[in-house]
């Protein structure tokens, strides 16, 4: 039976568009391996084959609505039937918009409260019959950043920061990942930063992007006396429009564009899978 919550998009598609069924899509094998990377949102469920050697998909990307309210076992259920869009029986590595640490869910200012606690990883594992990894959703961001983006080849400190709903961070130090840094939360100026720096902010009160921009100054200021990062990549909804902007920051790092977009977090989630098996291999 279709449902009016599920879409596909092909790989090189913007946008998701409408569909009708639950399809059940071919996945590709590539000579890098392939794996399949689940994006959890607060609204939207997304899920897409993933090139293991060069991060592109390889196949269409599939997304379901987050159904509500988005407890535990709904997300469990919706999470199977897309992951169920692909023929595809390997593990599975997923996003969620919280810290994750060890596969058990440590906080719920962007999910249902009833999520604090539960082992993720045993969650959706139960649910699919096989091994799934859970990883906060910047630092998917900030993997695939690093393995195929604006920060590949780079070592020293590099922060991945997303501009959106809330501002999301990653933090490598020579390539390595420092998980669930959780740097919106930042308290600047008597509020959690993504309050006043977060994109929503600039649609929030109505700023243009030169009247937001001083925000997002005031934050990296803020991030680069704390963290001296060598490299900064901005990415989320605010980097769509960064000739707008970014042009008028001034800090001591350097600053890049991030080059994954919206399919940062199914890439990140997919690598970290393979990377888990791999490590695991005898």
């Amino acid at each position: 039976m279709g449902r009016k919550d599920a879409s596909v998009s092909n790989p090189g598609d913007s946008d998701d568009t409408e569909d009708t069924e639950d399809p059940v899509h071919p996945v590709p094998s590539r000579p890098g391996g392939v794996g399949v990377g689940v994006d959890i949102g607060g609204t939207g469920m997304k899920a897409a084959p993933v090139d293991l050697g060069t991060g592109e998909l390889v196949g269409p990307r599939v997304r379901f609505d987050t159904p509500k309210p988005a407890t535990p076992e709904t997300m469990a259920g919706m999470f199977a039937r897309l992951v169920a869009s692909f023929d595809f029986d390997g593990p599975i590595g997923t996003t969620l918009p919280a810290v994750v640490r060890h596969g058990v869910v440590g906080s719920a200012a962007n999910i249902d409260r009833s999520w604090l606690g539960v082992d993720a990883d045993a969650l959706f594992s139960t649910a699919i019959g096989r091994e799934v990894t859970v990883v906060n959703d910047a630092d998917a961001a900030g993997i695939a950043e690093m393995r195929f983006g604006a920060g590949r080849g780079r070592d020293g400190v590099v922060l991945v920061l997303t501009f959106g709903t809330g501002i999301g961070s990653g933090l490598f130090v020579d390539g390595h990942l420092v998980p669930n840094t959780e740097l919106g939360h930042l308290e600047i100026d008597g509020a959690d930063a993504e309050w006043n720096a977060a994109a929503s902010a600039r649609e929030r009160h109505r700023l243009t992007w030169p009247q937001w921009a001083p925000r997002a100054q005031r934050y990296l200021e803020e991030i680069v006396k704390l963290f001296s990062p060598d490299l900064i990549i901005v990415g989320g909804g605010a980097s769509k429009r960064s000739s707008k902007w970014l042009d008028l920051i001034e800090i001591d790092a350097e600053i890049a564009v991030a080059a994954m977009t919206n399919n940062a977090g199914i890439v990140g989630a997919a690598i970290l899978r393979s990377d888990l098996n791999a490590a695991a291999s005898p």
